[in-house]
C-alpha cells in the first residue's frame, strides 16, 4: 500500500491509502443495502393479544368520553350570556366553603373567554389523539 504525500504551502499532507478508501466504500454499500432491504421487507410485528386489544379499546373509549364531556361543557359555556347589569354572577367555592363572588362583567368575560380557549385547545388535542389511535 503506497501512501502519497503532497507538499502544500510548506507542509506535507498525507492522503488515505487505497485500502482504507475501499473499506470505506464497502461499508457505505453495506449500509445502503440494509436500508433498501428494510424498505422492501417490513419488520415482522408481533400479533396483538386479546387483552392488549381490549385495553386499547378502553383507552379509545376513555378519549371519546373525555371529548363528549368537553363538548357538553363547551356548549354550556357558549350558551352562557353575561349582561352589563347585576344579573350575572361568577362564584367559585372551595372545599372549605370559602367563596369568591363577583358581578364584574369585564372579569366574567375574561374568565369565560380564557376558559373557552383552553377547552377548545384541549378538544383539539383529544381529537388528534383519537385520529392517531391504533387498535
Amino acid at each position: 500500500m503506497a501512501v502519497a504525500t503532497v507538499k502544500q504551502n510548506g507542509t506535507a499532507k498525507k492522503t488515505q491509502s487505497t485500502g482504507a478508501v475501499k473499506t470505506a466504500e464497502k461499508a457505505k454499500a453495506t449500509s445502503a443495502t440494509k436500508k433498501l432491504v428494510q424498505e422492501v421487507i417490513p419488520p415482522v410485528t408481533k400479533p396483538i393479544s386479546l387483552h392488549d386489544r381490549m385495553n386499547n379499546f378502553e383507552k379509545l373509549n376513555g378519549l371519546a368520553n373525555q371529548r363528549t364531556r368537553l363538548m357538553t361543557t363547551l356548549t354550556s359555556l357558549t350558551k352562557f350570556k353575561y349582561n352589563n347589569g347585576d344579573s350575572c354572577v361568577f362564584l367559585i367555592r372551595d372545599e372549605n366553603g370559602e367563596e369568591f363572588k363577583t358581578t364584574n362583567t369585564n372579569l366574567i368575560q375574561l374568565v369565560t373567554n380564557h376558559l373557552q380557549d383552553t377547552l377548545l385547545h384541549r378538544k383539539e388535542e383529544i381529537e388528534k389523539k383519537i385520529v392517531k389511535f391504533e387498535l
